[in-house]
């Protein structure tokens, strides 16, 4: 769920729960006190935010024939038509009232002109029976990041200037919720292209070493070929699995593990591993594929140009309202310069997508304040530090 989308879910959730305690309250003092049951208007508008309130979930999965069909009775209520139908830019979706039998066939091309323009529109049904009510159509455009979607159309049983102006607005707040649906899914479309690009930092190299580095135990010590190989398909598996936009921290410290395993068998002796958790993090919930991309570019940059071998510390420790990750190695370290291109995304020779691709998910998901904090230099090794709110609603799965 995004920002926008969870403010609106918790805007509509707090008027509900406001609108329910003030309606209990009238309710349990309606014996003989109907002066106590609020004003007119005060009953008009709660009425109008609970219709609201339940148009919008359908709404929010986007502009289906099953979502029209579950939000037009809701909406038909809310404006108090005659009858009302939902249209896309080709077909109507779904139809709430009488008369579907003689006006459905008619409503396209009566919405075409509103479907170009973008405009609202008001016009005679042309109806020749005299027995049915719709003898006037309101069509309001609903409308999306690409432009116009769908119509709605309001059937009502003569011209009515208040009718054209309701079902506009009404039009509107439709199309406020098609737009959020939309946003949902351009944030899933993205983080999907952002898991996309970590798998494919996954090196083919890194692949084609760790399986030679697993048959080279393969008639020297069977045992650790065994153990290895179950690494690579946990590791593999845990990396291209296809659900899950979050995962926990102990998940995602076991596939670094499996990940240290295969460059162990490669490198042996010179890459040395110390992990520092502290247990009561360990079920606090990040982005998906965050912590591996860090400690791969640990052991690259530990690693590069140095005999001797490296050492790569990884930390994990509570701090009040947040869980603090850090990767830290004794390597070549980085230019300053180098490492804010990095995270500009420019990417120079050689340094990888990861570092820039874990920065921006942790910023879009927790705030610009959540960014990655590196501390680095010329020959001085490199600390990558992640923090991480351990109870941030939508995000913890415990989260109240």
């Amino acid at each position: 769920m995004s920002g926008i989308a969870l403010a609106a879910a918790v805007a509509v959730g707090a008027v509900l729960l406001a609108a329910g305690f003030v309606l209990g309250r009238f309710a349990a003092r309606r014996e003989g006190r109907d002066a106590d049951l609020g004003t007119p208007v005060e009953r008009a508008t709660f009425h109008t935010l609970h219709t609201a309130s339940l148009a919008a979930p359908p709404l929010r999965a986007g502009l289906t024939e099953e979502t029209a069909r579950r939000a037009a009775r809701t909406l038909r209520s809310l404006l108090g038509t005659e009858a009302l139908c939902l249209t896309d830019r080709g077909a109507v979706l779904a139809w709430d009232g009488p008369g579907e039998d003689h006006h459905r066939a008619h409503v396209p091309a009566q919405a075409a002109e509103t479907l170009e323009t973008g405009r609202s529109r008001s016009a005679a049904s042309g109806c020749a029976d005299p027995a049915c009510p719709l003898r006037w159509a309101v069509i309001a455009p609903l409308t999306g990041e690409d432009g116009v979607l769908g119509a709605l159309v309001a059937y009502g049983s003569r011209e009515s200037a208040v009718l054209v102006r309701a079902a506009t607005e009404v039009a509107r707040w439709v199309s406020v919720q098609l737009e959020l649906a939309e946003l949902d899914r351009s944030r899933t479309r993205m983080v999907e292209a952002e898991i996309k690009a970590l798998r494919a930092q996954i090196s083919p190299h890194f692949i084609f070493n760790s399986l030679a580095a697993i048959a080279s135990f393969v008639r020297t010590d069977p045992e650790r070929a065994r153990e290895l190989l179950l690494e690579f398909a946990d590791f593999t598996r845990y990396s291209f699995r296809r659900h899950g936009e979050f995962a926990q921290l102990a998940d995602e410290l076991r596939s670094v593990e499996q990940y240290l395993a295969l460059a162990g068998a490669r490198f042996g002796d010179r890459l040395k591993v110390t992990l520092r958790i502290a247990p009561e993090v360990l079920p606090v919930t990040l982005p998906f594929l965050c912590l591996q991309p860090l400690v791969e570019n640990a052991v690259k940059h530990g690693l590069q140009d140095r005999e001797k071998g490296c050492r790569v510390v990884i930390a994990a420790r509570d701090e009040g309202a947040e869980a603090v990750v850090t990767v830290e190695d004794d390597g070549i370290g980085m230019d300053p310069e180098l490492l804010r291109a990095v995270l500009r995304g420019e990417h120079p020779a050689g340094s990888g997508i990861g570092l820039s691709n874990v920065d921006e998910r942790l910023r879009q998901v927790y705030g610009t304040e959540y960014g990655l904090v590196i501390e680095t230099g010329v020959g001085a090794g490199m600390k990558v530090t992640v923090r991480v709110p351990k109870y941030r609603p939508g995000v913890h799965p415990s989260a109240p």
